[in-house]
């Protein structure tokens, strides 16, 4: 098994719950991610997100289960706009960000640079 960075399982921890319609438990998180992180890991994970006040718990039983309590999309951008602030070249940065994109992702992408300004 190899270790995720805590970061990284932040994020695939938020893409899980934001995807849920229904509050989720650290065990069901669990069994949906890669790799297999240990239950007190996802926890600990849990219990930080907590502290952002980036998800919210309720008690289910004798544990309790979560659910994101901020838009996905509003923190994928400001981790973007993080990176961009502190790259020595920005203009860079954004050029391999493009250039990873898939098909799909591009004309996303391409539409929303060719609508007009609001």
């Amino acid at each position: 098994m190899s270790r995720k960075r805590l970061g990284q399982l932040e994020a695939e921890i938020l893409a899980l719950l934001a995807g849920a319609e229904e509050y989720l438990s650290t065990a069901q998180l669990r069994e949906q991610l890669e790799g297999s992180p240990a239950y007190t890991t996802v926890n600990t994970v849990l219990f930080r997100l907590l502290d952002k006040k980036m998800v919210e718990r309720a008690q289910r039983g004798r544990g309790y289960v979560y659910r994101l309590l901020v838009d996905e999309a509003d923190l994928a951008a400001g981790r973007m706009f993080d990176h961009l602030r502190v790259a020595s070249d920005p203009s860079d940065v954004l050029n391999q960000f493009v250039h990873g994109l898939n098909p799909a992702e591009e004309r996303a992408l391409r539409a929303l640079l060719d609508r007009p300004e609001e």
